[in-house]
């Protein structure tokens, strides 16, 4: 079973990825509301994925996924952006990031992606 780190500075939306996540089999390991506690948790928990929003207060997801993938160069993470934010993906993809899913959240396209980030 895989295990995920999720990082969003909204309750709500950990909440959703984490019901998705774990109907599908997926252990959610920890959660975190900033990029500051998503390295930090990165670090204790080493996580098979994390699922970073781009977006938050303190540390941008950006930042953290450069933080993140200096630790780990083979860190799995999947950023999570709201529409509108191509730029800010493009971004987190050349930071380290594997892959993308956009809000609101198609299950169906958050599992494919979880799936092909895992495999990697």
């Amino acid at each position: 079973m895989s295990t995920v780190l999720i990082v969003d500075d909204a309750m709500f939306m950990r909440r959703m990825l984490g019901d998705i996540l774990t109907k599908h089999d997926f252990e959610i390991i920890g959660e975190a509301e900033t990029g500051t506690e998503a390295v930090e948790k990165y670090k204790q928990l080493k996580p098979d994925l994390v699922t970073m929003d781009i977006i938050m207060p303190d540390m941008s997801g950006i930042d953290a996924v450069k933080e993140i993938v200096k630790l780990d160069p083979e860190a799995r993470i999947l950023m999570v952006s709201a529409m509108g934010q191509q730029t800010l993906v493009v971004e987190a993809i050349q930071a380290g990031a594997k892959d993308y899913v956009v809000k609101p959240f198609q299950p169906s396209r958050v599992i494919e992606a979880v799936s092909r980030v895992i495999k990697k």
